[in-house]
């Protein structure tokens, strides 16, 4: 369930109300008593992600497959005369 901003334009009460996405807007001012409650819009709280599965060690980088060395090729010894 969301939490919703409110204002009262009359007594400049500030408060949040935790309801459901298709419950009706507060009209009633808890504080003051009038009908002059406003919903704020506001940017939300953004994504939250609970449970397993949303660690950054479940995305990192598998490790490539191994490889063979890179042989270096052996230049022949030079004897000294």
């Amino acid at each position: 369930m969301p939490t919703y901003d409110y204002f009262c334009k009359k007594c400049k009460y500030e408060f949040e109300e935790l309801q459901t996405m298709s419950a009706e807007p507060i009209k009633i001012c808890p504080k003051c008593g009038e009908e002059s409650v406003q919903r704020k819009i506001s940017g939300g709280t953004g994504l939250i992600f609970k449970g397993s599965g949303f660690y950054i060690t479940d995305y990192a980088k598998k490790k490539p497959p191994e490889s063979k060395p890179i042989e270096k090729k052996k230049e022949p010894v030079k004897k000294e005369s």
